[in-house]
């Protein structure tokens, strides 16, 4: 019997967060983990993928042609336990739930990277780091377990100790490996919703580097805005923002609630910008204000909102890049290929396609995922206006990351090929042995797999730049 008729669905156009690239997909919307089983097995969809709330950048969670199967409403809570901060949630359980729910108790995600509207199983999924990779690695550290529903309709529990390769190969996997339904995941306590944090300007990325590495042996939190469009002596000019959790005292004292924080009215981004309104000039001029603004400042009291996820305040924000939407790119380079990272910021600010932001970070040594992106290096992210040409720049970028040993992060990735994907990955075989043996018959596939290789074509692809 096809139970997929059971559950209803609709032809829709999706994309990621950057809006591009848009494909045709059935998505379906339980409200239910048993009506997960008849989706997948139907026969009307010989091919699907999970998607959360569709905040990874590019073609993970999208299936042209295919199924996605939005998460959106399996969000429910089943225990806490407050003595070890572990919580068991299904896998659509929101950051900004978790944040909005146990903040005020005292707790928050162990890694929380730069929004907090991502589901847990997202976050398992990209195995997402936040800006305490170099302390604390990334969430796949503090997960227990969870439960895998596979292609063949059977609920495996998975943890370090218990189908351990299925674990570190969904761990990272963009869903390629089943649909996670549950996950016990540890939470941090803290004594309040706040950080003390650093403003600190430094005047080139030489500068910068130098600056992250120091401030990552005494702050649990560091990231650095840069200017992509800076030239000369001030190329890579950027402003630290490095930060502790702030004690309750630090609070009390100022006569404020340590766990609350008062909230913020969100603006919105009603409708798209003009192709034209993201430019050199205007950019320009951004980063010109932003730098000035953020003059040096120490011991600085920022709600935890606001330093982690301070996009997150302005609602439909990717609208700004306009209709053709925007290239978020993010890669690593190791340590001692620095020099690439800094050739590559050359090449920017050359190119004139100015990114309207650039982040920098510092992580830690690679966990056991075999397919998780984080590796000891600096990473840098770019965002930039999707205009004719693009494609074949980042593909430029690339060849300059694989050059030097780095890599580049599925989840902003809408334009990489199989084989520089191959090289970047050499846990690529071993994740693909694990899936074959999950699902041989590739029913979780998606448009980003398929574009990198790692599971077959299917009829009607299309990978045009």
């Amino acid at each position: 019997m096809d139970n997929a008729f059971k559950e209803p669905c609709a032809t829709l156009p999706l994309s990621g967060w950057g809006r591009f690239p848009v494909e045709e997909c059935r998505v379906y919307r339980p409200e239910k983990r048993r009506g997960l089983a008849g989706i997948i097995q139907s026969t009307a969809n010989p091919h699907c993928i999970p998607r959360g709330l569709g905040r990874s950048y590019g073609d993970a969670a999208i299936d042209g042609g295919g199924a996605v199967i939005d998460y959106s409403r399996l969000n429910r809570m089943i225990a806490f336990d407050a003595e070890t901060g572990m919580l068991e949630c299904e896998a659509g359980v929101s950051l900004a739930e978790i944040l909005g729910v146990f903040m005020p108790r005292g707790f928050f995600p162990s890694v929380l990277p730069g929004t907090k509207f991502i589901t847990v199983g997202g976050a398992i999924a990209n195995d997402v780091h936040g800006k305490n990779h170099h302390q604390d690695g990334t969430f796949s550290q503090f997960v227990e377990s969870f439960e895998l529903l596979t292609a063949h309709g059977e609920v495996l529990t998975c943890s370090r100790d218990q189908n351990a390769h299925v674990f570190w190969a969904t761990v990272g996997g963009i869903g390629l490996t089943g649909l996670i339904l549950t996950a016990r995941i540890r939470l941090q306590p803290i004594e309040s919703a706040y950080v003390v944090a650093d403003h600190i300007r430094l005047p080139n990325i030489d500068a910068a580097l130098e600056a992250v590495t120091e401030a990552d042996e005494n702050h649990k939190y560091t990231v650095a805005w840069v200017d992509c469009l800076a030239k000369g002596a001030h190329l890579g000019r950027s402003v630290l923002m490095r930060a502790n959790h702030a004690p309750a005292q630090a609070l009390v004292s100022r006569g404020r609630d340590p766990l609350v924080v008062k909230p913020k009215r969100g603006k919105s981004v009603p409708f798209d910008f003009p192709g034209f309104a993201l430019n050199p000039w205007s950019i320009r001029a951004f980063n010109t204000v932003f730098y000035a603004a953020h003059r040096t400042a120490h011991g600085k009291i920022i709600d935890c909102n606001s330093y982690f996820c301070p996009l997150d305040a302005i609602h439909h924000w990717n609208r700004m890049y306009g209709k053709n939407g925007f290239g978020q790119y993010q890669a690593t380079f190791p340590f001692q290929e620095a020099q690439g990272l800094v050739r590559m910021l050359e090449r920017i600010s050359r190119s004139g396609r100015a990114s309207f932001l650039a982040v920098l970070k510092r992580l830690g040594p690679a966990g056991p995922g075999l397919l998780s992106y984080p590796s000891e290096g600096y990473t840098l992210t770019l965002d930039i206006p999707m205009h004719k040409g693009l494609i074949p720049l980042l593909h430029e970028f690339d060849r300059e990351v694989l050059e030097h040993g780095g890599r580049l992060y599925c989840a902003k990735d809408a334009s990489a090929q199989p084989k520089t994907f191959a090289a970047m990955y050499p846990k690529l075989d071993a994740f693909r042995a694990v899936k074959a043996r999950l699902d041989p018959d590739n029913r979780f596939s998606s448009t980003m797999s398929r574009r990198l290789g790692i599971t077959p074509p299917v009829k009607g692809d299309t990978h045009d730049e």
